[in-house]
């Protein structure tokens, strides 16, 4: 379970979020709608707790998974060594000793055990027929689908994808969010079983993703909730984001 309650933040004079209570259990798809500057990122970050919040308080899982709008990755390296690099990473302990980092156990060489587990989250997502190309040569859709897979890495009880089909052609349209939708099913890796997430958390301008792949919506405007439902009980998206957002500006 997912809890936040009454929590504000500002910056400087700017309020940029306004008394923000929700709860989200296990299991669900939500997204989170909103016009520019309506608070959506502040939300996420402190969701991942880059940000505190000024008041209230936020309950999350420990392990969650973030794809952000703008995927960062090293083009450099090939699909399959990059996400077993970025899995070493995640398995590595970190101590500081003397104000120094040094890296404990690390695990930048994945065990042989470790590669069937990364064999069939690539697998998952799609990328096995580009697994041995350089991430440089990916479609962007293709690279969405290696920063999927980074964000599954660390089996993630809360997975937060920011703007995740920005720029996707129709068909990688549909395969990203058909993927999405699937991950909530799915058990997650735990011992190798699967690479599930019982919860997500969507950003997203695009109303059909919504009523496509989540099974709620929370809309966001002026740092408030404006409203929280579930998808199947609102019969036109579109008028009720209007309405909810149109009177306040």
């Amino acid at each position: 379970m997912i809890r936040i309650e009454h929590i504000n933040k500002s910056f400087g004079s700017q309020q940029v979020l306004r008394d923000v209570t929700l709860e989200i259990p296990d299991g669900q798809i939500v997204g989170l709608l909103g016009p520019n500057g309506a608070g959506k990122s502040t939300l996420m970050k402190i969701l991942m707790g880059l940000w505190r919040p000024d008041s209230g308080s936020v309950s999350v899982p420990e392990r969650i998974g973030y794809l952000p709008e703008n995927n960062p990755l090293y083009e450099d390296m090939y699909v399959s060594e990059y996400l077993a690099f970025m899995a070493g990473l995640t398995n590595s302990q970190f101590s500081i000793v003397n104000s120094q980092f040094s890296i404990v156990n690390s695990q930048f060489s994945i065990l042989n055990s470790q590669l069937p587990n990364i064999s069939s989250l690539i697998d998952l997502v799609g990328l096995t027929p580009e697994r041995h190309k350089h991430i440089r040569e990916l479609s962007k859709g293709y690279r969405q689908r290696v920063g999927l897979a980074q964000a599954l890495l660390g089996d993630p009880e809360l997975l937060i994808l920011d703007e995740p089909t920005t720029g996707l052609d129709p068909n990688q349209l549909v395969e990203i969010r058909s993927l999405i939708k699937s991950l909530s099913k799915l058990p997650p890796s735990g011992g190798g079983t699967g690479w599930g997430c019982p919860s997500i958390i969507l950003s997203t301008h695009i109303m059909q993703e919504v009523r496509e792949m989540c099974d709620r919506v929370i809309i966001l405007d002026h740092g408030a909730v404006k409203a929280d439902l579930p998808i199947d009980e609102i019969p036109d998206l579109e008028t009720l984001f209007h309405e909810k957002t149109s009177t306040t500006r």
